[in-house]
């Protein structure tokens, strides 16, 4: 008996000190856990409404090509004496870039003004015999015809020497050195690539719904991935007639480079237009500033000092901004940024 009376006493102390340290635990814990100062202000970002011009802005993406690209060949054949440029080299149009070799050329050249200087002579000579009647008038032909037959070899022979001097055909940028000196260029061959990127075009593709949207008068703004600070104007030159791969159409804008041409052949960058409709101005927030559901989306005033829940109507949603048509007015304050432990009538400070 004694021994149950033992068990009993002990197995109750045990359970009584159990649920005594289990409360000193639950203290503590509480003590630990942080208690948010319901009457302390809460820092907040916030912006003041005014009505905007509602504008239907529209980002593509598209990729710079030169305006004027070629690969510049000899139309003779010959070796090439000197290149004179070297791979990204700036060049004019009508600079020698490369000259072949015209010594043979040029000895027939001189062949032919002895020729030509020759049959001068026989000319003025049969001449003042024709009119003599010492000789037929047909010899006189002969050397006329022949003197004119030479000159036209002249001609010829000159402007394949000229030739020779192998020039740029626009103003731009060496992109591709193709020959060495040593090298036979013959026509066809290619022997340097000029690319001129002062202008540039701006290609992109359309999806069919949106074509309509463009045409040769519309205008847009490009910015590029690389330098996103640069805004160049730019304007429609060409709307593709035909559908590429993934049923799109290409579009073409025109964009003159910066000064010191930042913009390379092959960067990629975003083309914004607007389009032709205008609605007014309208109360426009950004979509961050709401909080609630879909259903009743709503947002924070800001009024003397304290948040305000305010439910709004959303009209319309434009990237990441909203149109609101009912629940804000202009002149409002409303929080933006900040959200961690507000609640409707909670006390701001804004930052």
């Amino acid at each position: 008996m004694w021994k149950k009376i033992i068990y009993t006493t002990i197995i109750l102390i045990l359970i009584v000190f159990t649920a005594i340290r289990l409360k000193k635990n639950k203290e503590i814990s509480q003590e630990r856990v942080y208690r948010y100062e319901k009457e302390k202000p809460i820092s907040v970002q916030t912006i003041i409404l005014k009505k905007e011009p509602l504008g239907n802005d529209y980002s593509y993406s598209g990729t710079f090509e030169p305006n004027k690209e070629t690969k510049i060949s000899s139309d003779i054949q010959g070796k090439v004496n000197a290149v004179l440029v070297e791979s990204g080299s700036v060049v004019h149009k009508g600079q020698t870039l490369i000259r072949l070799d015209n010594s043979l050329l040029k000895l027939q050249l001189q062949n032919i003004e002895v020729q030509i200087e020759g049959l001068e002579a026989d000319v003025k000579r049969y001449t003042v015999l024709a009119k003599a009647d010492a000789i037929q008038g047909i010899q006189l032909e002969k050397a006329e015809l022949g003197l004119k037959s030479a000159r036209i070899q002249r001609a010829t022979l000159m402007e394949q020497i000229d030739k020779t001097e192998i020039r740029s055909p626009f103003n731009g940028i060496v992109t591709a050195k193709l020959t060495e000196e040593g090298a036979f260029a013959a026509p066809g061959v290619p022997l340097m690539q000029i690319t001129d990127i002062s202008t540039l075009k701006f290609t992109l593709n359309v999806p069919e719904n949106k074509v309509i949207q463009f045409n040769d008068s519309k205008e847009g703004q490009v910015t590029t991935d690389v330098y996103p600070n640069f805004t160049l104007p730019a304007k429609v030159s060409m709307v593709g007639s035909k559908a590429n791969t993934g049923n799109s159409y290409p579009v073409q804008f025109v964009v003159s480079n910066t000064p010191d041409l930042k913009i390379k052949s092959g960067m990629f960058g975003k083309v914004r237009i607007k389009t032709d409709t205008e609605e007014g101005e309208q109360i426009i927030i950004p979509a961050s500033a709401v909080v609630g559901t879909n259903i009743q989306p709503q947002v924070y005033i800001v009024k003397s000092g304290q948040a305000i829940l305010q439910d709004v109507i959303i009209s319309k949603r434009t990237g990441n901004k909203l149109i609101i048509s009912n629940g804000l007015n202009e002149g409002d304050e409303i929080v933006t940024n900040g959200f961690i432990n507000l609640f409707d009538g909670a006390r701001v400070n804004i930052k």
